[in-house]
């Protein structure tokens, strides 16, 4: 590695000649890493984040049992609290994530947060009381939040243009991938378990029989899943029985396979070299060179005219301010470009996506499906996301970013006015009677919620990730994107926290026509602001949209 010094005594003002003269001289840092090896690499921290946001679905119903059962005996504020700790931390660790990689570097980051994701993992997994898991699913979170404002900024700046899209797209493909891991080892392990149970030795209510029983059996003495109980006597029902012990144990399980991962993504990314953009903003040239130089071949054109395009950027940029949220603001066109990328990342989350990865479980038993069946289901849910994310990766190679993010935010309001017609007409008047729904009603709802999968992870995410990894100029990329996704997680713990509440309160029909509405509102947002990266280095991408969002009588804002 080359000293700093060494590095100092390189100007911008080098000409293209003497770049070359350089590019030859410097050797490769290391290894080629091709960019398949790089992406496959670095995306396990996207995986893990796949894993740690899906397999809460299957895990929450082992979570509901009583702690006699080994449960945490959940009520409705620790689900949310169990859920919303996670997304606080992932808020927060997207928002100085960003920063930490512009401070410290895109590789260092992804390291530091294996190590976090490891951490989590087993703490959760662990924990022997809930305000022990509390803390943990906060630091688990952190790691998810970090990742997704990191590897794909980190995979946007290593990719050649030729294949950028595609490159971050695979990056949406392994957070897919990850949640139908966690949802296919969720029923396994129920289907090992054979579903959550309970040993029931006395009731005083007469109840329920001694003896083993379904958790099923229990949870549907609830009125609002046609039993006899309201929700206050059903708690006191349960907190009346003795318990002599239960399979709720299952959930720990599910919840330590995520350190597997965590584990093989700090190994990896030793051997990973570091972005040669973050090095160029450093003002590290000869690294950046030896970096680039790790990860290009052939077929991605002269390294020396990639190089030539970030110094000019940098020539451009030098007397500029460096990478704070004050220079975002105080820079029209940049502040414009940060609210456009505001507008994608809450566009990302305003879809409902998490209402299904989150409580699909929970959805489908309100249409009437067992808690094992409920639970086995969302592995479709999953199929279709890893389909439709495998979709994606040909949508962005194939289309224009506009076009496809325009025409998945129909398509969602679609799906969300068709399942709120299933709820209107052949869910809700049933659960107002204190009956279950008609049989195929819950297979109804699943195969919508199918096509809704679908249709977001072949679309909303590949191209929402992708453009939030290379839209922003490359001296606030880090902060700008962290800024973004930060948003992107807030909205997410906002959806998160009030589903349940709108699902209790207004139903299913107004519920996700709400959903169906907003979807409309922000396409046409999309239509009015979005816009078109594809094609471009990201030093083009810069120039085109710093013109795109510079109106007559901006001013550039003075160093301070």
């Amino acid at each position: 590695m080359h000293s700093t010094s060494t590095d100092e005594a390189i100007s911008l003002d080098v000409t293209r000649d003497e770049l070359r003269g350089l590019t030859e001289r410097t050797p490769a840092s290391g290894k080629h890493r091709s960019i398949g090896a790089i992406a496959a690499v670095a995306t396990l921290g996207s995986l893990l984040f796949g894993y740690d946001t899906g397999v809460i679905s299957g895990a929450l119903p082992y979570m509901y049992m009583p702690n006699a059962a080994h449960g945490l005996h959940l009520g409705a504020l620790e689900e949310g609290l169990i859920g919303g700790t996670l997304l606080i931390g992932a808020a927060l660790g997207a928002l100085l994530g960003g920063r930490l990689s512009d401070r410290y570097g895109r590789r260092h980051n992804i390291l530091m947060l294996a190590v976090v994701f490891l951490v989590g993992a087993l703490g959760t997994a662990f924990a022997p009381t809930l305000w022990v898991m509390y803390p943990f699913r906060f630091i688990l979170g952190f790691a998810v939040g970090g990742a997704s404002a990191t590897v794909p900024v980190y995979l946007s700046e290593t990719a050649p243009k030729r294949i950028r899209g595609t490159i971050v797209a695979i990056d949406q493909l392994m957070i897919v991938v990850g949640q139908l891991l966690a949802f296919s080892f969720n029923a396994v392990i129920n289907q090992v378990y054979g579903g959550p149970q309970l040993t029931v030795a006395a009731d005083p209510s007469g109840l329920l029989r001694t003896g083993t029983q379904s958790w099923d059996n229990v949870a549907g003495l609830q009125s609002a899943l046609g039993g006899p109980l309201d929700p206050t006597a059903w708690t006191a029902h349960v907190n009346h029985l003795t318990i002599a012990g239960g399979n709720g144990n299952a959930w720990r399980l599910m919840l330590v396979l995520c350190s597997i991962p965590a584990v093989a993504l700090w190994l990896g990314m030793r051997a990973m070299p570091e972005s040669s953009r973050w090095y160029m903003v450093q003002r590290r040239y000869y690294d950046a060179i030896g970096a680039l130089k790790r990860v290009r071949d052939h077929r991605d054109g002269d390294v020396v005219d990639e190089l030539n395009e970030m110094v000019e950027k940098e020539r451009r940029e030098e007397s500029l301010p460096k990478g704070t949220f004050r220079d975002i603001w105080q820079t029209p066109w940049i502040r414009r470009l940060f609210l456009v990328g505001i507008l994608l990342a809450v566009c990302n989350q305003t879809t409902g996506v998490n209402t299904v990865m989150y409580y699909a479980p929970k959805v489908l038993e309100y249409a009437g499906l067992g808690t094992s069946a409920a639970i086995t289901a969302q592995v479709a849910n999953g199929v279709m996301s890893v389909l439709g994310s495998a979709l994606g990766l040909w949508l962005v190679f194939k289309f224009r970013r506009r076009q496809i993010l325009i025409t998945c935010i129909v398509l969602v309001a679609v799906s969300m006015f068709a399942i709120a017609g299933l709820f209107t007409g052949l869910i809700q008047p049933y659960m107002a009677a204190g009956t279950k729904p008609p049989v195929y009603a819950p297979m109804l709802v699943l195969a919508a919620m199918g096509f809704f999968m679908l249709v977001v992870q072949s679309s909303n995410g590949p191209v929402v990730w992708t453009m939030l990894g290379e839209m922003f100029p490359a001296r606030v990329r880090g902060i700008a994107n962290g800024a973004a996704v930060f948003c992107l997680w807030v909205v997410n713990a906002i959806i998160t926290f009030t589903f349940p509440a709108m699902m209790s309160h207004l139903g299913g029909g107004l519920t996700y026509s709400l959903y169906g509405v907003v979807n409309v509102i922000v396409a046409i947002a999309l239509w009015r602001f979005m816009p078109e990266t594809s094609g471009r280095s990201l030093e083009e991408l810069e120039e085109h949209l710093e013109e795109l969002y510079t109106k007559p009588g901006d001013t550039v804002p003075e160093l301070v």
